[in-house]
């Protein structure tokens, strides 16, 4: 038995992102294609992070930072939250499981917080090259274990995140039911990364029209995660049991190389009988929602996550919000 994924075409492209298309690609494109993938190249990208955090934080909401040894988080808290809100959003963020942290993603986030009106904690997972694949699941599980113990039922927690961030999401809730731990209430996978199997996406159209982001340096990068796919294809998180995970929102840009994982996901996930809805947003880049306010698709994106992820923690409207964002 399998269920039909709901599949929402977003066909109009604002000015804004015609433009953060055309830049990304004239400028982001030729630099991470020849960005060396070594311990010394990488060095470097961990100084986006530092610059990060220097930046001023958004207004309307409240940060509070959590040690969870030997990496930390940050609880993101609206104002538009409710007082008697008992449902949270575990964030684990973009950057190719190299780059990036909670301060690159504290201004998205904070917006997908107000969206949801919801507390979001936000992830600042070990990554290359402190720790490879495994590692990183394994925080990000450490953090599912963590709220769990705090009483918060995992019917009012949804796992999300962007690019690596969106395969971490499915690889905690995988490894969480591999454990015996209950499930999380939902998904959201922002061009998530989610089969280290190149092959498909290294002769697809996009790997050409794909603004910024090089599909020649995944299969080594796949490598250095120890996620080599002709070791072990079970660490694709689209070859995982699917069976019984919760309701899923992927959202993808038309023209990205990661809109293979997610039309294959998506195919996956109803035949396995999970209610799953893919969205494909025409003329983005990838993981357009995380630029927050800087393009109307972006904020309009983090509007659909902050209705999927209502529909899912609120008994009271769920089904009401879940029909708003299948219509």
């Amino acid at each position: 038995m399998s269920v039909d994924a709901v599949v929402d075409q977003r066909t109009d492209v604002s000015i804004r992102a015609k433009l953060t298309f055309t830049a990304a690609r004239l400028m982001l494109r030729p630099l991470l294609t020849h960005w060396p993938l070594t311990s010394v190249g990488m060095l470097p990208l961990s100084l986006i992070e530092v610059a990060a955090g220097l930046l001023p934080t958004p207004s309307g909401v409240r940060y509070e930072k959590v040690e969870f040894g030997g990496f930390t988080g940050e609880w993101v808290r609206p104002d538009t939250a409710p007082e008697d809100s008992d449902g949270i959003v575990l964030y684990f963020h973009g950057g190719a499981f190299v780059t990036c942290g909670v301060a690159t993603h504290r201004h998205s986030v904070s917006r997908i917080a107000e969206a949801c009106r919801l507390p979001v904690l936000s992830v600042g997972y070990r990554q290359l090259p402190t720790v490879r694949l495994a590692g990183s699941v394994e925080d990000c599980l450490t953090v599912y274990r963590s709220v769990l113990a705090e009483g918060f039922a995992p019917e009012r927690i949804v796992l999300a995140g962007d690019s690596a961030g969106g395969c971490l999401a499915f690889a905690t809730a995988l490894a969480a039911a591999a454990e015996g731990l209950p499930r999380p209430a939902g998904i959201v996978a922002l061009s998530p990364w989610l089969d280290f199997d190149c092959a498909a996406k290294l002769v697809h159209p996009n790997a050409e029209r794909d603004a910024y982001a090089p599909v020649q340096r995944l299969p080594l990068l796949a490598k250095l995660l120890g996620a080599d796919p002709d070791l072990d294809p079970s660490i694709s998180p689209v070859n995982g049991n699917l069976a019984g995970l919760p309701p899923v929102l992927l959202i993808a840009s038309e023209c990205e190389m990661l809109r293979c994982d997610a039309e294959l996901m998506t195919e996956r996930l109803a035949a396995a009988d999970v209610p799953v809805t893919l969205q494909i947003w025409a003329g983005q880049v990838h993981a357009f929602p995380v630029l927050g306010d800087l393009l109307p698709e972006s904020t309009a994106a983090i509007q659909e996550v902050g209705t999927f992820v209502r529909g899912l923690t609120s008994t009271a409207t769920g089904s009401a919000d879940v029909a708003v964002l299948a219509g």
